[in-house]
């Protein structure tokens, strides 16, 4: 019988200081995330040295607590991932560095991970991948169409020009004055909510899969400040339903596209904004019925986590990729390059 495996991650990209620990790569058995929401919320976002102030007071106290919630110790481990990149520099390396020193003491291979294959391999948690399969990727910093024929390999085939789909919602709340992270309160306003005002949709040339939602943006904020200026009054409910149905129009339209165009078997849903319930039924209408199977991963996987990258560092690991006690955090790192990296890189 095959010894079980096990690998533990660290992802501290962003604002979670998050720790997870998955057996032989899809069955996760510890995920424990320090949530620095409510540091934050009073700035409207996220402040990089807050971030990363919180991650040094977290990060041990986190990864005790995986241990603990696996009833595993680290020496059990036979590797140690790590989100390296993309994200905030002083972030990513309080987790690079938690990582680079578990992995020296206890003597485990070291592999990095990227964050938005983390995120896509999230979705592997809950059922196996069939190839090819295209990703859509949507988050506060990242809109992306990924096309993967095989496990580690990533073809970016559409991405945004400019603003991301999670930063204009986040600027669109905030102009909206609802709490941040926006995201959420627009999604459960726009349930309340109709579609009355015509938002403009950016479909961009007629063969592109790119994204650009700036226009769309600053639309939505203009017609607030003419409406404030003429004394119109507008029911936020109503203006956060016709924001998100642009959005959604043109994520699900692209992504349904796309997956024709490319005869992809899977169409794996990814990032923060997976969460959201209007993307999430638009997507489910245009794929039933198709031979094209979808997949969205549960909520408490969508936003960012480290069972993510636990999940795609253990196909990395299995791979035969390791990184040496170099590694560095890297907040600009591609996707596409990191899936063309060479064993042992």
């Amino acid at each position: 019988m095959n010894q079980d495996q096990y690998v533990l991650a660290i992802e501290t990209s962003c604002d979670e200081t998050a720790v997870a620990i998955v057996k032989n790569e899809r069955d996760l058995v510890a995920n424990v995330v320090a949530s620095q929401i409510e540091s934050h919320k009073r700035f409207g976002g996220v402040v990089p040295e807050i971030a990363s102030r919180h991650h040094i007071e977290q990060i041990t106290l986190t990864l005790e607590a995986a241990l603990e919630e696996a009833d595993l110790k680290s020496d059990d481990m036979n590797a140690i991932a790590v989100t390296e990149g993309p994200g905030l520099v002083g972030a990513l390396l309080v987790g690079v560095n938690a990582a680079k020193a578990l992995a020296f003491a206890k003597g485990k291979p070291l592999v990095g991970v990227h964050h938005i294959a983390g995120h896509i391999y999230a979705n592997r948690l809950e059922k196996e991948f069939t190839f090819p399969l295209l990703s859509l990727v949507v988050s506060g910093g990242h809109t992306e169409l990924i096309l993967m024929k095989e496990h580690g390999s990533f073809e970016v085939i559409g991405e945004t020009r400019d603003d991301a789909a999670g930063e204009a919602y986040d600027k669109v709340a905030r102009t909206l004055k609802l709490p941040y992270p926006g995201g959420p309160h627009i999604d459960k306003l726009a349930a309340e909510g109709e579609e009355v005002i015509d938002f403009p949709r950016a479909w961009l040339e007629a063969d592109s899969y790119d994204f650009s939602f700036s226009g769309l943006k600053s639309a939505v904020i203009n017609r607030l400040h003419n409406a404030k200026q003429k004394g119109e009054i507008l029911k936020p409910e109503d203006v956060a339903a016709s924001f998100q149905a642009s959005v959604v129009d043109v994520l699900s339209t692209k992504a349904y596209r796309a997956a024709i165009d490319y005869g992809v078997k899977q169409i794996i849903v990814a990032g923060g904004v997976a969460a959201n319930q209007g993307l999430r039924k638009a997507l489910h209408d245009k794929f039933e019925g198709t031979d094209t199977e979808l997949l969205i991963p549960p909520l408490h996987l969508c936003t960012d986590n480290a069972a993510m990258i636990a999940a795609a560092g253990a196909v990395a690991f299995n791979q035969g990729h390791r990184a040496g006690y170099d590694l560095n955090a890297n907040p600009a790192l591609s996707l596409e390059r990191y899936g063309q990296r060479s064993d042992n890189d």
